[in-house]
């Protein structure tokens, strides 16, 4: 999910060009031809049962057996990236549908690491439509930004009015553990949600690294991690968006910032720190709290994101 807390003012997006980067403006000769992976998904409920009715992958990219940890009417899915990480002129496409009165959660075995650039760019795309009275739960394990790196990321979210929809994204800018910053580089982001065709939520901008954007009030503050959880189809609740707060306010760092805010059918949970591990428990503090109240689920703790 896009990290909301990253687009700046229009005189940032204006300096978003190649030659604005501080990596080389000329490509350098690729050391190896360019990765391609698709996976496409269907779910259907079928007797009460989700299953996986179609499972289509090129490249490295692939999902290894549906599980069914919860019981039958919910389908968990482990995408999987082989090389595990993603460099220069690679590209990942995903496409998830999930038919009418369908439950799937989706999750990855690690983090998705995002090498240097070397002129070229990645490219990630993420399509997940849900029908009526069906429900995707997304949620990737961090995505870790190495310097130079030069990403787009772009995710579609297509709901039916009767669909719910759970969506978690965690960014960690430079390999802080080994001192690495995001001193150069740039991350490109859209994120769209329509419900019947109506846009009901839109982010879009550009971050380069070194820019006042890493360091600015408006923006990641001179954090290095970000994160956001989205849900979408859950009714305002006083009480709901006020457990949330108190379910992740222990959970944060005191220079951390974080917070939950609800517009209708919409509800946002961002943080905005130093450390993934932390991100994650909010992500996941909040998530125990939303889960049951949109989907009628308890929230047990995902095993994959503790391997």
């Amino acid at each position: 999910m896009t990290t909301h807390l990253l687009y700046s003012n229009g005189h940032e997006l204006a300096a978003a060009d190649d030659q604005a980067l501080n990596t080389s403006a000329v490509a350098k000769p690729m050391k190896h031809a360019p990765l391609l992976g698709t996976l496409k998904l269907q779910f259907e409920s079928d007797n009460a049962t989700t299953r996986l009715v179609r499972r289509e992958h090129f490249g490295p990219l692939l999902v290894q057996k549906p599980l069914y940890p919860e019981g039958p009417d919910c389908c968990h899915a482990v995408i999987v990236h082989p090389p595990g990480g993603v460099v220069g002129g690679d590209e990942l496409r995903i496409q998830v549908n999930a038919g009418k009165n369908a439950q799937a959660l989706l999750s990855t075995p690690g983090a998705a690491k995002w090498y240097r650039a070397n002129g070229y760019v990645a490219r990630q795309h993420i399509q997940i439509d849900v029908e009526a009275g069906a429900a995707v739960e997304w949620l990737p394990q961090e995505t870790i930004l190495f310097n130079q790196a030069d990403v787009v990321l772009n995710n579609e979210i297509n709901l039916h009015a009767d669909a719910r929809f759970i969506g978690c994204e965690m960014l960690c800018f430079g390999r802080t553990a080994s001192g690495e910053r995001f001193s150069s580089g740039r991350v490109r982001q859209r994120y769209a949600v329509r419900v019947d065709g109506k846009l009901l939520w839109l982010e879009q901008g550009t971050l380069l690294g070194g820019s006042a954007a890493m360091t600015g009030a408006l923006s990641l503050a001179g954090h290095t991690v970000c994160a956001s959880l989205l849900c979408v189809g859950a009714p305002p609740q006083r009480d709901l968006i006020d457990a949330v707060r108190a379910a992740i306010a222990p959970l944060a760092e005191p220079e951390a910032q974080f917070g939950a805010t609800q517009m209708k059918s919409l509800l946002m949970v961002r943080y905005l720190g130093d450390r993934s591990e932390v991100a994650r428990q909010v992500m996941m503090a909040a998530w125990k709290v939303l889960r049951p109240a949109l989907l009628g689920r308890e929230s047990n703790a995902l095993r994959i994101w503790m391997t």
